[in-house]
């Protein structure tokens, strides 16, 4: 597929490959498509939900031999100012709270350790598995950063939730016990 720019992002984890793309495509006018070289599973998802937000076409992913390559095209010349998810919870309040803690990591990130308790739904699989959520429980959706788990938050209220909470500042900063299911 013919890009107008390429940016390599391999070997980056969550957020760095959005936080580069971003960055790439403050630089391109309007139409322009970027190729985005990632080697981090969940930046399929990342990426397409974060171009949503902003306005900009995600056009799709292509593998090739372990690096995804996905396809974005500008949308706009205006500067676009990114959404965030108003209703916040600091990290250290949610295990006090009665609610579901929802983990939208890759499935390797949460098998390494997660809260106790926790539901696993990657960011890619959201849309499709939302009828296991209740939409009358608190959910408090976190992530590795914070960066996935607003745009899942924000994906959800958009699907009719409104005990949504996004985690901060995400599981970097966790210091409580670990479950891990390796």
């Amino acid at each position: 597929m013919k890009a107008d720019f390429q940016l390599d992002a391999k070997g980056l984890s969550c957020p760095m490959p959005i936080v580069k793309t971003k960055k790439a495509m403050a630089d391109l006018v309007d139409g322009q498509i970027l190729e985005v070289a990632a080697t981090d599973k969940g930046s399929k998802a990342d990426i397409a939900a974060w171009a949503e937000t902003v306005g900009h076409q995600y056009i799709g992913t292509l593998e090739d031999d372990g690096v995804l390559k996905h396809y974005i095209r500008k949308c706009t010349n205006d500067q676009i100012e990114e959404m965030t998810f108003d209703q916040t919870i600091d990290l250290e309040q949610i295990t006090s709270r009665k609610g579901l803690i929802l983990d939208v990591r890759e499935e390797a990130e949460f098998a390494f350790g997660h809260i106790a308790g926790a539901k696993s739904i990657p960011m890619g699989e959201l849309e499709t598995r939302l009828s296991e959520l209740d939409k009358e429980q608190e959910i408090y959706v976190i992530c590795r950063t914070g960066k996935r788990s607003d745009m899942a938050a924000q994906k959800l209220a958009s699907r009719g939730f409104t005990k949504v909470f996004n985690v901060l500042p995400g599981m970097t900063s966790w210091s409580g016990d670990l479950t891990k299911n390796i």
